[in-house]
């Protein structure tokens, strides 16, 4: 437990961070969902209208630091080769 005022600061300023964070997490992981759901029924417009609205918000999270940027290209480039992988 924290000692200090500082720490009992910093505690409460980590627990705020790693809930926001959470549920940043958990919406990215939504529009992601979104995206696998409109490839797996095989529409590819439907697909690629999900993944225009998830490439900004996966970006945005990345830059928030929440997820790492690298992560982040990592889900994008794997979602797009699928979606291409659907077109043809």
């Amino acid at each position: 437990m924290a000692n200090s005022k500082q720490a009992r600061k910093r505690a409460r300023q980590a627990e705020n961070r790693r809930v926001l964070k959470a549920s940043q997490r958990s919406m990215v992981r939504t529009y992601i969902k979104r995206v696998v759901k409109a490839i797996s029924t095989g529409d590819h417009a439907q697909a690629m209208q999900e993944f225009k609205t998830a490439q900004p918000v996966i970006d945005r999270i990345a830059d928030k630091d929440v997820l790492s940027k690298k992560k982040a290209a990592r889900l994008k480039s794997r979602l797009n080769k699928r979606i291409k992988a659907l077109a043809a």
